[in-house]
C-alpha cells in the first residue's frame, strides 16, 4: 500500500480528478488540476507550492561523516560549512551513477543526505570500518519547496530569517508559523526557490502549510505537481533518475548504465579529494574521454506543426513532459536515443534531452528524431544545443 504524505490532509482536498502518481512509495500529486497548465505559468512567474516530502532523507553523525561522506560521494564534502549544501552523485566502483542529491551540512559532524530511491543499505555497506551512524529520517521529516520568483517575497512575510541575502545552496534555521523549520535556498525547477524542512507531525504541517496558502493568496501562489516540475526541470537541464538515467544497482547490463561524466556532471567530480568508491573508473574515463555525451535537443517545432496541417491536424505539442525513449540518427543510422521532451511555454521550444556519440555531441549538430503524426512515425530535425536551456539570474541572485 502506498503512504500518504504528511501534507495528505491538506492536498488531497484540493485534487480534482485524483491524479496520484508513485514516488518512492508515496502517493504524489501529477496535477491538483485537470491540466497543469496554471501550475506552470504560476512556476515561472508568481511561486508554487510542491510536497517534496517522497524525497529519501538520510542522518550522517560520528566522527568519521566526514570521511565516509568523501569516500561514498564525487564531490569534496570538506567544502562544505555548516549551514552549506552541495548536489552530488554517487557511483559504483566501475563509475557508474547509483543515485544523486543533496547533502546538507547541519552541524559538527552530523550531515543529512537526500536521494530519489532508497539508499540505506548502500550507505551501510560504504561505511564498514569507519565510526559512522547512519539513521533513515525519510519519515521523520517532511519537506516542501517554494519555487518560482516571488517565493523570497512571499517567505519575508512569514520570517524574519536573512533571506534576502541567503545564497545559493546555503539554508537558515527559523520558524514558520511558530514551527521550526529549515529553509534552504535550493530546489528542482531552476528557478529562484527555496526548501522548507520540518517535522513531519501533523500539527506541525497543516500549520506550515496552512501559513504558506494565507501568505500566497497576496503572491498568486499555486499549488503544483510533478507535471509542472517535470517541464521546468527539462527547461533547466536538471537530469532525472529512472528517465534521464539508470541506476546501476537496476540495471541489467552495463550499456544501461551511466556515469557523471556522460551525463555532463564532470563540474561534480573533485578529483583532488583523495579516493572515493569509482575515482578509478572515471578517472581512466576522463582521460579516455567519454563515448556518451548527454545534450539538450531543440526540435523543428515548425515542420512538426506544418505535417500536422497538411492532413488538417492542430499539432499536439507536449505540454505535460513525455518520458520515453525515442531513437536519435544522423544520415541514417542510429547515434543515439532521447529520454524525454516537452514543449517549452517560456521559451516557446520544443525541447528534449538526448543520449548522443560523443562525437556528434557538438553545439549546432543536426539530428533526426522519429515523432508520431497521426499514426506514423516520422523524422524531424532536432539541433544539439547546451544544458540548460533556461538558467535565469534571479535562481542565484540576492537582494
Amino acid at each position: 500500500m502506498l503512504k500518504s504524505s504528511p501534507f495528505h490532509s491538506r492536498t488531497a482536498p484540493l485534487m480534482q480528478a485524483d491524479q496520484w502518481r508513485r514516488w518512492a512509495g508515496y502517493r504524489a500529486v501529477s496535477a491538483y488540476e485537470m491540466t497543469h497548465d496554471r501550475e506552470y505559468l504560476a512556476l515561472r512567474n508568481a511561486c508554487v507550492l510542491i510536497d517534496v516530502s517522497p524525497l529519501c532523507k538520510y542522518h550522517i553523525t560520528g566522527k568519521d561523516s566526514l570521511s565516509f561522506l568523501n569516500r561514498l560521494v564525487t564531490r569534496d564534502v570538506s567544502k562544505c560549512s555548516i549551514g552549506g549544501m552541495l548536489y552530488t552523485p554517487w557511483c559504483n566502483s566501475q563509475g557508474k551513477i547509483i543515485d544523486d542529491g543533496t547533502i546538507a551540512h547541519l552541524s559538527e559532524n552530523t550531515y543529512r543526505l537526500t536521494s530519489a530511491e532508497p539508499n540505506l543499505r548502500w550507505l551501510e555497506d560504504n561505511a564498514i570500518g569507519m565510526e559512522v551512524k547512519i539513521q533513515d529520517v525519510s519519515e521523520e521529516i517532511a519537506a516542501l519547496a517554494l519555487q518560482g520568483p516571488k517565493s523570497r517575497d512571499l517567505l519575508m512575510t512569514l520570517t524574519d530569517a536573512p533571506l534576502a541575502s541567503l545564497k545559493y545552496y546555503r539554508f537558515v534555521n527559523t520558524s514558520i508559523a511558530g514551527v521550526p523549520v529549515m529553509i534552504s535556498r535550493t530546489g528542482y525547477t531552476g528557478d529562484l526557490g527555496f526548501e522548507i524542512w520540518l517535522e513531519s507531525s501533523q500539527a506541525s504541517t497543516e500549520a506550515v502549510w496552512d501559513a504558506l496558502i494565507q501568505a500566497g493568496r497576496a503572491f498568486a501562489l499555486q499549488p503544483a505537481g510533478i507535471w509542472a516540475l517535470d517541464v521546468a526541470r527539462i527547461e533547466a537541464g536538471l537530469i532525472m533518475l529512472d528517465i534521464d538515467y539508470t541506476p546501476a544497482n537496476k540495471a541489467m547490463i552495463d550499456g544501461q548504465t551511466s556515469t557523471p561524466l556522460e551525463l555532463g556532471l564532470d563540474w561534480a567530480i573533485s578529483w583532488n579529494k583523495g579516493n572515493f568508491v569509482g575515482r578509478k573508473a572515471l578517472l581512466a574515463e576522463k582521460q579516455q574521454g567519454s563515448s556518451v555525451t548527454l545534450v539538450g535537443l531543440e526540435i523543428d517545432h515548425k515542420e512538426f506543426e506544418r505535417q500536422h496541417n497538411q492532413l488538417a491536424l492542430i499539432a499536439p505539442y507536449p505540454f505535460t513532459a513525455w518520458r520515453t525513449m525515442l531513437p536519435l540518427a544522423f544520415e541514417g543510422k542510429q547515434i543515439g536515443y532521447a529520454t524525454c521532451g516537452v514543449w517549452s511555454p517560456t521559451l516557446k521550444k520544443y525541447i528534449a534531452f538526448g543520449h548522443l556519440q560523443s562525437q556528434f555531441a557538438i553545439n549546432g549538430t543536426i539530428v533526426t528524431i522519429d515523432l508520431d503524426v497521426d499514426r506514423y512515425r516520422r523524422p524531424f530535425n532536432a539541433k544539439v544545443t547546451k544544458l540548460p536551456f533556461f538558467n535565469p539570474a534571479r535562481k542565484k541572485d540576492v537582494l
